[in-house]
């Protein structure tokens, strides 16, 4: 092995890749206070969205949790009527004229709530009549959630004419009474169906889902990921389905489920007029309204439909107030 050489250098020079020793002792090393990269931990998880946050709010309220129990029941009423009642809505008994039975053991046969002046059950006209109202709600409620949505979006995105002339339309529509222009639709048929009401519902109560879906495209697309996604050239289309109706679409759901419990009394109150669903279509606004004139002889016919009308509507009231809540930062 050769053995190493001896080499001399200029004064100032330095070889590469050489160390030279600090004359002045060892440099000072900086101390950093807190735990080091072993003991951190694992790195943080996803970032939670705000519809993670809102269920995680949602879940702790006994608001929301019982609505939700109640509406559950009452959509598996409207779906599955045989489960909790095995009598006949339309059989009809004329020696059961306004006869009251409160013995609890004739609970599923459907009489512990009396009858009516028909003699037909009370306890199951309420079970059956739970379909045409939610059935009724939950349509008239998809479709202006649909179609207000949509006029909304468009409105509020490309603005300019287009803007100005669906908030004409909106506009019009709005100046139309609710309930007096539904009347005068359903008049004109002789025979009203679930869907003939729905229809009349939907064609004017679409106006404040677009109202609300306007401004919230409004305020969402002048955001920066709205503006990255337009200059790298992403379609309209993307544009709207992947960044916009995502980020605005959160006002128009808690509108819509407050909404809901609003087109149920609207059915409730056509039918009580006599103007809403026909026969021999069960409804709770139509029994409410045949018993009024026997209050004072069979007060029952009247009270329970009119307790479970009020418990419904409440109900979908309650669940909105719960989501609007959890979907709005502000009020946490």
């Amino acid at each position: 092995m050769p053995e190493p050489k001896e080499v001399q250098f200029n004064e100032g020079e330095t070889p590469a890749g050489a160390v030279i020793p600090d004359q002045a002792g060892p440099l000072p090393v900086a101390v950093v206070e807190g735990p080091t990269v072993a003991e951190a931990g694992p790195p943080p998880g996803k970032a939670r969205s705000l519809w993670s946050d809102a269920w995680n709010d949602l879940r702790r309220k006994p608001t929301f949790v019982i609505s939700a129990v109640i509406i559950l029941v009452l959509l598996v009423m409207a779906a599955f009527p045989s489960l909790f009642t095995g009598t006949s809505p339309r059989a009809a008994d004329l020696t059961n004229n306004y006869l009251r039975d409160p013995q609890l053991g004739h609970f599923f046969r459907g009489d512990w709530l009396g009858y009516n002046q028909q003699g037909q059950s009370v306890y199951a006209r309420m079970i059956y009549g739970t379909r045409a109202s939610i059935i009724i709600g939950l349509s008239v409620t998809a479709i202006v959630f649909v179609l207000g949505s949509l006029v909304g979006m468009v409105a509020g995105y490309f603005g300019g004419p287009l803007d100005t002339l669906l908030s004409r339309v909106t506009d019009i529509f709005m100046g139309i009474p609710f309930l007096l222009g539904t009347m005068v639709i359903l008049v004109s048929f002789d025979v009203r169906t679930e869907w003939t009401v729905t229809a009349a519902l939907a064609f004017l109560g679409w106006t404040t889902i677009a109202r609300v879906m306007r401004g919230s495209v409004i305020s969402v697309k002048q955001s920066d990921y709205v503006a990255a996604a337009r200059s790298l050239g992403a379609s309209t289309q993307r544009i709207l389905l992947r960044h916009i109706l995502p980020n605005a679409i959160a006002p128009v759901i808690v509108v819509a489920m407050i909404a809901l419990g609003g087109y149920i009394t609207s059915e409730a109150v056509l039918s009580y007029l006599g103007i809403g669903l026909s026969e021999p279509a069960i409804s709770w606004g139509g029994d409410i309204n045949r018993a009024q004139q026997q209050i004072r002889v069979a007060e029952h016919i009247l009270l329970f439909p009119s307790i479970l009308l009020s418990i419904t509507i409440l109900s979908f009231l309650m669940l909105g107030d719960a989501v609007r809540d959890a979907l709005d930062p502000k009020l946490r």
